[in-house]
């Protein structure tokens, strides 16, 4: 089954989450950590960047713990920039799992790739066809080095881009690649940040 193209920014709750999803969908998927989001202020104004960016889809188990966290971030994102995608309430566990969680209840990671899809699509979720341009090519470590953001005497050029987007302070370089290629093409992010008015 090839894998669909999705837009929006998927948020799961963990890595297994990720994991599955990232066999049935070619989408930017972030995971909240479990509850450990509530305390996290830097996840969450990045969740808020992407927001406004790409839009997300949140995508949790069908558990209480899911929906605690769900409605936190129901309540903490921009209300439309969000979509919520459920998966159905079925017994079970997970096959890594020795027992089934407190309510006995499959989540994200067990299910299969066609109620996923469902989900998804029952979201509003914007899938793109084979229609859809390829991919530009990444912005890699060697264009933030050439633009001086990362190596020698880098640091308050990065810590003043990490600022100007809202990003947090504490973010590695390749977590910085990660999310600059989460909300720029090579292009958008030269023309906002190195045009002739070189604001950095």
């Amino acid at each position: 089954m090839s894998k669909q193209r999705i837009q929006e920014v998927i948020v799961v709750e963990g890595r297994y989450d990720k994991n599955i999803l990232s066999q049935v969908v070619d989408a930017t998927i972030v995971e909240t950590g479990g509850f450990s989001v509530f305390n996290d202020r830097e996840k969450l104004a990045f969740l808020r960047t992407l927001a406004q960016k790409r839009g997300i889809i949140l995508l949790t188990d069908s558990d209480g713990a899911g929906f605690v966290i769900r409605n936190y971030l129901k309540g903490a994102l921009p209300r439309d920039r969000v979509k919520q995608a459920y998966i159905p309430d079925i017994p079970g566990k997970e096959r890594r799992k020795r027992k089934a969680g407190k309510e006995g209840k499959l989540g994200v990671e067990g299910m299969t790739p066609e109620i996923l899809l469902e989900a998804l699509r029952r979201s509003g979720a914007t899938f793109g066809g084979e229609t859809l341009s390829p991919p530009p090519a990444p912005i890699t470590k060697a264009d933030l080095l050439e633009r001086g953001l990362i190596g020698p005497g880098s640091v308050a050029r990065r810590q003043a881009l990490l600022r100007e987007l809202s990003l947090p302070a504490h973010l590695t370089p390749n977590a910085l690649l990660e999310a600059l290629n989460i909300l720029f093409t090579p292009d958008e992010f030269d023309a906002q940040f190195f045009g002739d008015n070189d604001q950095m």
